[in-house]
């Protein structure tokens, strides 16, 4: 037996030794990290993004970036520099003449990474973006974006623009509450009425139950970080119409027009203290700045 064990011994160590042996790794693609002759997409990423604000861009085609079990698209190179020039004028500029570069500096997510097309779930439900850890952002669908002064631009086209941002601003509220947490109170606005079944409600359906869009009925986190982005991309006049489109009556689960409409009024004073309290940012007038920048691009 102690033979056996010593003759596995050896064949272990003869094995290791064989496998270390890579021979010539010089033709191995992306080792040591992929290279490219900087163009103009990344010299304008550098100079607006990396240098101001140590943001990097990936551009470039990485699987392992991304869910490796989805059907996913690279984005296309002529879409980067718009997407980021919108992504700068709506988001950061706007924070920044709210609340300063410090700010900005310190909560914005450090990595983004695009893709060109939509993320499709088992369900049917659309993963339009998300957020790490404070650090990394993923962008979909930029392959549909086009602003009014792109060719080929319709007004549909709006819907797709407002989407990407409407993800930005969502993904960006989880990092403020991850940082800082919004107040209890918020959670018992319309308690007992989250759920994971929320694709199965309709954003119309899910108003006269109080809650902005049916994707914040599935839980008090996305619920909070829909009304900021909700406010911030539809504006004042905007958020006001949702909030006047619940009809008279009531809902299935028995809330009264009345009662719908007063939860969202609640809701959205508690994220305009929220980030008048623990940022110091006056949101009406951040509100006012999206919107109007928001407006820009597709007006």
């Amino acid at each position: 037996m102690k033979k056996l064990i010593i003759f596995f011994l050896i064949l272990l160590v003869l094995g290791c030794k064989k496998s270390e042996d890579l021979g010539t790794v010089d033709d191995i693609p992306g080792l040591g990290g992929d290279t490219w002759v900087k163009g103009p997409i990344d010299h304008w990423i550098y100079d607006y993004l990396t240098k101001p604000f140590n943001i990097s861009v990936k551009y470039k085609w990485d699987q392992f970036e991304l869910e490796l079990n989805k059907n996913l698209i690279p984005p296309r190179e002529e879409k980067i520099i718009p997407v980021m020039e919108a992504v700068k004028k709506v988001w950061i500029d706007t924070y920044i003449a709210e609340a300063g570069e410090v700010f900005v500096k310190t909560y914005c997510p450090k990595f983004f990474v695009l893709c060109g097309s939509a993320s499709w779930n088992t369900d049917g439900t659309i993963t339009l973006g998300t957020a790490e850890g404070g650090r990394k952002i993923v962008l979909y669908v930029l392959n549909d974006f086009r602003t009014k002064g792109m060719p080929g631009y319709v007004p549909s086209d709006s819907a797709n623009v407002k989407q990407m941002f409407h993800t930005i601003e969502h993904e960006f509220g989880h990092i403020l509450h991850q940082n800082v947490l919004y107040a209890d109170d918020f959670k018992r606005i319309t308690p007992g009425f989250y759920t994971a079944n929320w694709n199965n409600v309709s954003d119309n359906a899910a108003r006269r139950d109080g809650f902005v869009t049916a994707y914040a009925m599935s839980a008090p986190d996305e619920d909070f970080v829909e009304m900021i982005s909700m406010m911030l991309i539809e504006g004042r006049a905007g958020f006001d119409k949702i909030v006047h489109s619940i009809p008279a009556g009531t809902s299935q689960n028995g809330i009264t027009q009345a009662d719908a409409r007063a939860k969202l009024r609640k809701k959205e004073a508690m994220v305009v203290a929220y980030f008048k309290d623990v940022w110091g940012i006056d949101f009406y007038s951040l509100q006012k700045r999206v919107r109007g920048a928001v407006d820009s691009l597709i007006k």
